[in-house]
């Protein structure tokens, strides 16, 4: 199985994103892959099966001794599953860092198995961001400082910072995020990885927001990338899924998680990933469009005090995102003048076009209040100290014309 994937991503290597991201994972002639016969279908199909019986006892033996390459049961692998995951493989992985993929059930299971396969367990420090999505803070505090992990915060976007820390705690991981939620900072992931490479860390990095259109974090210096699947990668909000994309040694160490933990993506959920990922290039495009045209008309507003985007020049890592990210992104945070978590909820209810929901990375514009939810198991001071107003709004833009989202936004405004 793994020389079939080395296989596949020499082959895929020279192509380019686009072309990588519609192509990649399917089965077909001319891919090297199953199945085969007289017929092919374009769209791998879903294999809604448990188990996978082979020609004679000697086949299964060698299948699932790692000796020859197969299916024997679905916790293991699933042809669908392993065909996102390869797809995952060719837009993630490059020819110097190529990196394994493995789906799982949603990216919270995603971020546990990362952790995991980095060892955080027992008497040992993380250093984590203080920009990182709640529930990732609360399973690093609640669940691995359970264990006796110590976790402590650093700024993450101040690689000083973290150099500091590093050698005064000497770290088993560091997690951060390529662009962090919900103030859109942009972390600097190349000094970061530099950092943790001379201190003997593994940098864990969740790429959800940035997804590999903008950045790929293992090109960088990362050791393992973590998305939620559930946003950007799939994009129609019709699924859950979380990916861990690794090099060695923490290819092998997240595998063996996902075979003995057993959060494994089911085959349905994975043919729905792999059929959304093959338009990521062309929604993303737009997203980042139409985030840059939302952030510039709400900076000229009088009901909103401050946007938060990467493309604005008062930005505090414009100069960052310039130089690690391919765009700017789909998101765009801002806060309301004058207002508190009372305004906040007028203006949301107020919405016509956007949809009120907790998530992001749809075709759809997805609006939230972050206080109230991806943030709200902090406490009030931690994320006021975050900035994580009561008057702030999230906006994930989807791929609606940019003037339609606008007029939304703008008459919600007006109706305060």
């Amino acid at each position: 199985m793994e020389q079939h994937r080395t296989q596949q991503r020499s082959i895929e290597g020279s192509r380019r994103f686009e072309t990588r991201a519609v192509h990649s994972g399917e089965r077909r002639p001319g891919a090297g892959r199953e199945p085969n016969g007289a017929y092919y279908p374009i769209s791998t199909p879903v294999y809604a099966s448990t188990t996978f019986s082979h020609e004679d006892l000697e086949t299964t033996d060698r299948v699932l001794g790692g000796e020859e390459a197969g299916y024997s049961y679905a916790r293991y692998d699933n042809p669908t599953v392993v065909a996102f995951e390869e797809a995952l493989e060719a837009l993630e992985g490059s020819a110097e860092s190529p990196g394994r993929a493995f789906a799982f059930a949603s990216g919270m299971a995603a971020m546990h198995a990362a952790l995991s396969a980095a060892e955080c367990g027992g008497e040992c420090t993380v250093l984590a961001a203080e920009q990182l999505y709640g529930s990732t803070a609360t399973l690093l505090v609640q669940v691995f400082g359970a264990s006796g992990v110590e976790v402590r915060f650093f700024d993450g976007c101040d690689p000083d910072a973290l150099e500091a820390k590093i050698k005064k705690t000497n770290p088993r991981a560091v997690v951060i995020e390529t662009i962090s939620n919900p103030l859109l900072r942009v972390a600097d992931v190349p000094r970061i990885a530099e950092i943790t490479r001379a201190a003997g860390s593994t940098l864990i990095v969740d790429n959800t927001f940035g997804t590999p259109f903008l950045q790929r974090p293992l090109e960088l210096g990362a050791d393992i990338v973590v998305h939620s699947a559930t946003k950007y990668l799939s994009g129609h909000g019709d699924l859950t899924a979380g990916v861990v994309v690794a090099n060695p040694p923490y290819d092998g160490a997240a595998e063996q998680v996902r075979k003995l933990v057993g959060g494994v993506l089911g085959p349905f959920e994975a043919w729905l990933a792999l059929r959304g990922l093959k338009t990521l290039p062309l929604r993303m495009e737009r997203q980042c469009e139409n985030a840059r045209a939302v952030a510039a008309r709400l900076s000229a507003h009088p009901k909103v005090a401050k946007v938060h985007h990467p493309s604005l020049a008062d930005h505090p890592d414009a100069g960052t995102a310039r130089r690690v990210l391919a765009d700017t992104g789909g998101l765009v945070a801002f806060e309301l003048a004058d207002g508190d978590r009372e305004t906040a909820f007028r203006f949301l209810n107020a919405l016509e076009l956007c949809v009120r929901a907790p998530s992001l990375g749809d075709v759809y514009t997805l609006a939230i209040h972050p206080a109230t939810s991806s943030h709200r198991e902090l406490s009030p001071s931690r994320r006021e100290r975050l900035g994580v107003k009561e008057n702030l709004v999230r906006l994930s833009c989807g791929i609606e014309h940019p003037e339609d989202i606008v007029s939304d936004l703008e008459q919600a405004l007006d109706r305060l």
